[in-house]
This record gives structure tokens, C-alpha cells and sequence, in this order.
């Protein structure tokens, strides 16, 4: 339906109403238009008077579609109305009410109220990532900082992912600003980046960069630049840190992987435990493996190609200077078909050792158990990103190792040609944030990636102190 351009009277309305299909959920509908359509609130209004009119009262749910609309319009003094109207009317408003109203508060002249009715959330529910986000950015905007680091602390203590927009405002709002405590918080923020393996993107990186040179009284400069292959910064000659885990390190992760990961609760929910001790048996007879490869991942990567060819070419081309493959493959795929051919699934059998599992087995817990039993040199292939293991790991030091040792040892293949594979190898230093106290250095991605990225940046941000 196609609102009106101008309020309408009662009569109107019910005109309008009485040739709709389904007049029962006219208003609705209506509102939804509306919304989508801007409407002048005036004509929103309207309806909402007509509705009273006859029925008395306003339904939950079509005052919530107002609210949106007066949100999304920034109509302030409405949407104070509004919550008036509906506490009084509703004992409880439920988690999209109280984001619209905190939405709605939080970027205008009322923004403390939206502070009041997070904390009123707060008594009957988790309020949501967006409500705290909102939040935040009000107090940022407003040079609170204070407060906007204690909401901040509150979210991550409830696990809650903050989103890189909210990141980003903390460094544009508290540029040029003094006090060891801020300083402190917002190292606090690049530390975070580097625990959870995080890359900015190239506005984000910018606003990091500009917030150091606005530091009062010390002189920080900013610079971009590429790594070199060694691990060191052209910048400033520094060495980044090495990708490579102490064999402490090491033998501590890989225990506690085999333990909670692979033993732990997990590993069997698609699995049976017969079919992992004979995986088992299996590695530990023809040990060491210099690169695993997830077979049925890698099969994918070109989807104009029958998946054997597609393993193939990846097995040719990591097959080189005697290496020792373990391809982990599927039980479906030595049966003859369009997508499996028997003459390539032998040629591929004499360039690697198979094995096949089950088809409906969970391939990250066989690729983590052959690699990590291998030894601290072996690589392996896949598109995943394991993050559900990760997951698992009950401390944060074991998931910095497990993200660290993934970084050092995850190949990536990228397709070039038609049968050819460009092998991005793991990198010698680790791409992660990194400090020494008078430099930071900074991986960056030209472009915003909301989801969890294996493929590590080139691109660095080198900041010294000078």
C-alpha cells in the first residue's frame, strides 16, 4: 500500500481500510509503508489517532512501527512520548522497544536518558550488543570517556563482540585528549585487536594513526608500509615478532589441543570414537606429515572444476622437494562419479597418503590431531577458519598460542590459472598488533570485513615515538 502524502480524518481512513484485502492487519501493514516509504510524521500520527479513536487504545506493536519511524527521523520529543505512553500502558517493553528508544536518545540532547533506560533494561534482560554500542558512542561523543570505557568493560565481560565502528569512535573521540588512564584504555583497545586476531580496515587504521599524532606532549609518527620477508619494518628496522612457538609453547599447545579440543566434548559429536582410534592408528604408523590437507575443503575452491581435478591440482602443486602429503579425505569420494573420478583418485594416491573417513565425519579435529602430531614444522590446508575449536580452549594464553601457531602454519591456496594454485605460505614473523612501548605496528585490510578472516594483511601501520 502506497501511504498517504498528508494526514487523513477518521472517514478517510476507514475508507482506505475497507478496500484493503485483509483489513484486520491494515494498520500494519500501513506502518510498515510508512517506514519504508519516510512518511511525514504527521501522517503516522494520524493513523494512530484513527486507532485510538475506534478501539480505544494502540496495540503494542503498532506503537513500536511509530517508534521506528520517529528513530529513524531522529524525531526526539515523539519518541519521549512515545516511552511515556508505554510505560504506562505496558508493565515490561521487550528488547526492540528498548534499542528503538536508546537508538533514538542516544544521538540527540537526551542522551543520558538513553544511559537510564540501558541500566532499566538491565533489570529484566541482557541488553543487546547495539543498545551498549549506542551507548557508547553518546558518551564518546560527548568527551565522556570515562564512562564510555566502563560500558565497554561491561560488554566484553558479557562476551560480547564490539563491532569495529564502535572501536574506531573510541580513537576519533578521544583525539588530542590528555590522561594516563585513557592512554591506557586505548592501549587496552589495540591489545584487544591483537588478542582476538583482529585486522582494521584502512578508515579504522587511519583514525588509530591520527589519535596517536594528537597525543599531547608526545610526539608519536605514524607511517605505512610493507613488511619485509625477514620480519623486519622498513620504518624504523625493527624486528617483528617470530611466528614460531617454543617448543614449550609448542608441546603446552598441542597438549592441551589433544586434550580439550580432540579428546574433550566435542570430538564426537560427528564422529564415532572406533573411527578416530583408527585415524589414530592410522597417523601414528606413517608419521611425520609435512603438510595435511583438508581433501573435501580444497576440493571446492574452483567450482566450474569437478572437484578430483581441483584436489589434484592442489596436491601437484604442493608436491615438491620430497614433501609428505596426508590428504584427509571421504569415504563417497572412491566411489566412481561426475565429481569423482576413479583413474584420478589413484593418480592422487600415489603422490599422497588418503585417508578416508565416514561422510558425515568432522574434518577439523582429524586435520588439528595428524598436524599437531607431526610436529612443529608440518603446515596444513584449508579454507576454514577453526574457530570452533578456539572456542574450546578455556584460557586465553592457550587460544593466543593456538591463533598464533594457526597464523605460522595455515597455507592458503589461491586459484591463478585453470589448473594452477599460487600458494600464499605462512608467514616467518607473526601478523598480529604488536609493541615494544615506543613503537606499535599494525596489520590493516584496505576493505571492512565484518566476518573473522584467516587471509592475513600485507599492509602494516608502523607507529614510533620519536
Amino acid at each position: 500500500v502506497q501511504p498517504p502524502e498528508k494526514p487523513l480524518q477518521s472517514e478517510e481512513w476507514n475508507r482506505l481500510r475497507e478496500t484493503f484485502r485483509l483489513p484486520e492487519i491494515y494498520e500494519e501493514v500501513m506502518l510498515n509503508s510508512m517506514i519504508r516509504c519516510n512518511s511525514p510524521i504527521d501522517v503516522a500520527k494520524s493513523l494512530l489517532t484513527h486507532v485510538a479513536k475506534r478501539n480505544g487504545d494502540v496495540a503494542y506493536s503498532l506503537l513500536v512501527k511509530y517508534l521506528t519511524l520517529c528513530v529513524q527521523q531522529g524525531q526526539v520529543s515523539e519518541i519521549r512520548d512515545v516511552y511515556d505512553i508505554m510505560k504506562v500502558r505496558f508493565k515490561i517493553l521487550e528488547i526492540g522497544a528498548y534499542n528503538l528508544f536508546i537508538k533514538g536518545l542516544s544521538n540527540s540532547d537526551q542522551w543520558r536518558m538513553a544511559l537510564t533506560l540501558l541500566e532499566e533494561s538491565k533489570k529484566i534482560m541482557i541488553p543487546s550488543r547495539t543498545s551498549y554500542e549506542s551507548c557508547i558512542k553518546a558518551a564518546s561523543c560527548h568527551q565522556e570517556m570515562k564512562l564510555a570505557f566502563e560500558l565497554y568493560h561491561e560488554m566484553l565481560a558479557k562476551d560480547m563482540v564490539p563491532t569495529l565502528d564502535v572501536l574506531q569512535s573510541f580513537f576519533d573521540f578521544s583525539r588530542g585528549m590528555k590522561g594516563a588512564e585513557l592512554q591506557k584504555e586505548m592501549f587496552g583497545i589495540l591489545l584487544y585487536l591483537r588478542e582476538n586476531q583482529i585486522y582494521p580496515h584502512k578508515m579504522f587504521m587511519r583514525s588509530i594513526k591520527l589519535w596517536f599524532e594528537s597525543i599531547p606532549g608526545r610526539k608519536w609518527r605514524g607511517r605505512l608500509t610493507n613488511i619485509k620477508d625477514s620480519g623486519q619494518c622498513p620504518v624504523c628496522n625493527h624486528q617483528l615478532e617470530d611466528s614460531n612457538l617454543t617448543e614449550e609453547e609448542y608441546s603446552n599447545l598441542s597438549e592441551r589441543i589433544i586434550r580439550d579440543v580432540i579428546h574433550g566434548t566435542d570430538t564426537f559429536r560427528k564422529t564415532s570414537p572406533q573411527e578416530f582410534e583408527a585415524f589414530q592408528t592410522f597417523v601414528e604408523n606413517r608419521l611425520p606429515f609435512d603438510i595435511v590437507i583438508d581433501g573435501l575443503n580444497v576440493s571446492h575452491i574452483k567450482p566450474k572444476k569437478m572437484h578430483c581435478e581441483n584436489l589434484l591440482d592442489a596436491i601437484n602443486c604442493l608436491a615438491k622437494d620430497n614433501v609428505r602429503l596426508l590428504v584427509l579425505g571421504r569415504k563417497h569420494m572412491l566411489i566412481n562419479s561426475s565429481n569423482w573420478k576413479r583413474e584420478i583418485m589413484k593418480e592422487m594416491q600415489t603422490k599422497a597418503d588418503f585417508f578416508f573417513a565416514e561422510n558425515i565425519s568432522e574434518d577439523d579435529t582429524f586435520l588439528l590431531y595428524a598436524t599437531l602430531r607431526s610436529g612443529k614444522h608440518c603446515k596444513f590446508v584449508t579454507r576454514d577458519f577453526l574457530r570452533d575449536h578456539k572456542a574450546c580452549l578455556s584460557d586465553s594464553l592457550t587460544r593466543h598460542l593456538f591463533r598464533k601457531w594457526q597464523r605460522g602454519h595455515q597455507i592458503v591456496l589461491k586459484p591463478v590459472f585453470f589448473s594452477v594454485f599460487s600458494q600464499q605460505p605462512a608467514f616467518q614473523y607473526d601478523c598480529v598488533v604488536q609493541t615494544t612501548g615506543d613503537t606499535w605496528h599494525i596489520p590493516y585490510k584496505d576493505v571492512f570485513e565484518e566476518k573473522y578472516s584467516y587471509r592475513v594483511p600485507r599492509k602494516w601501520l608502523c607507529i614510533q615515538q620519536q
